[in-house]
């Protein structure tokens, strides 16, 4: 072996995978063993919601396709179309099962959509009064509910297809023939970067919303405080039978049981599982930032926070709009009191939220935090509280291989200094025998940048935080949730530019 090689096997290592805590402080990796063994780890806590109630607004297409749906998620369902791939896709024990909670036989409240009303407003050739219109369809109902007596604990949204297509930012003219392309003045447009002349002319314009239907009604609904589930039609074909010709390939009817299942069980306020590796007193923020309106209102941008603990529960902390971005450089960043302000009030939340003694504040971001900005957020912090700074980006330049037809394992780690690694967050999973990925996997670039922290176990913390995306019932994401949801909610907080104070809760933006 060359000196190269000794010296690489140095620095080579795998992490454990990171094990997760259900019910009776048992434990397993995959999240689909913990909770069809042991069910939730909430599941002893006052706050374990025992039944859930919800809402059902829809064409009469899609109520139909959702209360058969519903009957799935009863369960138990076993993949009828890949049997062999019981440990890519586990069986799905039912809701009840999973999460030692009743799933209900019916909605409390269903709330029908004229569906040739809805078609006409999403083939409207304007792209924001297009999503603004279809919203609006949602929306009335959304306002009802929240109106009533009785308040569900979430509402579900059957949304058509043609939704999907017609109501994106690169959505082409439904009036256009098919096959064409939008110019690029168009695409701009589209992508929500130019308001339209009514609202240039009409600061109070409806029409300067997102014109992506989710992020616009995640925005718009957060006003009700009621968690909202968005569900393509599609998504709701409730066989593993083969798609028909023009239908969408979905992967198979136990993975869409189990990953419906576990989203609306959280939003209903149920904790499905805590990482057992999490330290006390270690808080993770994830530093958000998306740019308002670049043509129009300049360098303007919304920088935000997302705090995370070991239990996943998640707070969003919108900070300030200014100038943070540079369009010389293409970075954000923040004034020192802008950063010091925004930090403050994310420890105040966790004071307020969680009543825990702090020790360790770790800020996770994709662009490299500067003297001011750090020198901010130093300040923001009590003497006896640790801050680390640490960036973290996808790394496509770098790639690593080994002997046989088998990808590199999940959670290898590189050593590259005393201070920074690369960590594959995806790879080859021993536990599900494959690699669910279609390229060579990319690892994550890791930078301990401004206070001290043992680069070993930063990488670990990071590996745990793959693990607490409660949208899909998965065995790791190739990105930390402090950075995985980071342009998703950033998107939900510029989408709705009146509202004054938007939810600080994470289950309104997933």
């Amino acid at each position: 072996m060359s000196d190269q090689g000794r010296n690489l096997e140095n620095v080579l290592s795998v992490l454990p995978e990171p094990a997760l805590e259900f019910r009776y402080h048992q434990k397993a990796i995959d999240p689909h063993d913990g909770l069809a063994l042991y069910g939730p780890y909430d599941a002893d806590l006052p706050m374990h919601p025992k039944n859930i109630s919800y809402c059902l607004i829809g064409t009469p297409t899609g109520i139909s396709l959702f209360r058969d749906f519903a009957g799935v998620l009863a369960g138990p369902v076993i993949s009828e179309r890949e049997p062999r791939k019981l440990r890519l896709w586990p069986a799905y024990p039912g809701f009840d099962v999973a999460f030692d909670c009743s799933w209900p036989d019916a909605p409390t409240k269903t709330f029908e959509i004229d569906a040739e009303k809805l078609d006409a407003a999403c083939r409207d050739a304007d792209p924001n009064k297009r999503a603004y219109n279809v919203v609006e369809e949602y929306l009335q109902s959304i306002s009802a509910i929240a109106k009533a007596e009785l308040v569900p604990d979430v509402v579900v949204c059957a949304v058509p297809d043609s939704v999907y297509r017609n109501c994106r930012p690169q959505s082409p003219n439904p009036k256009d023939p098919i096959g064409t392309r939008p110019s690029y003045s168009e695409r701009v447009l589209r992508a929500g970067y130019v308001r339209n002349i009514l609202a240039l002319e009409e600061e109070t314009s409806p029409y300067r919303f997102s014109v992506d239907f989710r992020r616009q009604l995640k925005a718009r609904a957060m006003t009700f405080e009621i968690p909202i589930q968005i569900l393509r039609e599609s998504v709701l074909r409730p066989s593993d039978a083969p798609p028909a010709r023009g239908e969408r390939t979905l992967t198979p009817l136990s993975d869409r049981a189990w990953n419906i299942s576990l989203a609306l069980f959280y939003k209903c306020g149920g904790r499905p599982w805590r990482l057992s590796t999490a330290r006390d007193g270690v808080c993770y923020v994830g530093i958000v930032f998306r740019r308002a309106d670049p043509y129009m209102m300049k360098d303007t941008a919304c920088c935000a926070a997302q705090m995370f603990l070991d239990d996943g529960d998640g707070i969003v902390l919108r900070g300030d709009f200014g100038p943070w971005y540079s369009s010389e450089s293409k970075e954000f960043h923040l004034t020192g009191q802008a950063a010091k302000n925004l930090l403050s009030k994310v420890l105040t939340t966790y004071r307020e939220t969680f009543g825990k003694p702090l020790k360790e504040v770790f800020l996770h971001y994709r662009i490299s935090i500067n003297d001011e900005e750090y020198a901010g957020f130093r300040a923001a912090c009590p003497d006896d509280v640790k801050l680390v700074a640490v960036r973290v980006h996808n790394e496509q330049g770098v790639r690593l291989y080994r002997e046989g037809t088998r990808p590199v394992r999940r959670g290898t780690l590189w050593r590259t200094s005393e201070s920074s690694c690369y960590l594959w967050a995806s790879g080859f999973k021993p536990r599900l025998g494959t690699y669910d990925g279609s390229e060579t996997p990319v690892p994550l670039s890791i930078n301990v940048e401004r206070g001290k922290g043992a680069i070993t176990q930063v990488a670990t913390d990071i590996l745990g935080l793959t693990k607490l995306n409660f949208n899909e019932c998965k065995y790791g994401d190739s990105r930390p949730v402090t950075i995985g949801f980071s342009e998703s909610v950033g998107e939900i907080l510029v989408s709705n530019p009146t509202i004054k104070n938007p939810s600080p809760r994470f289950k309104h933006y997933i």
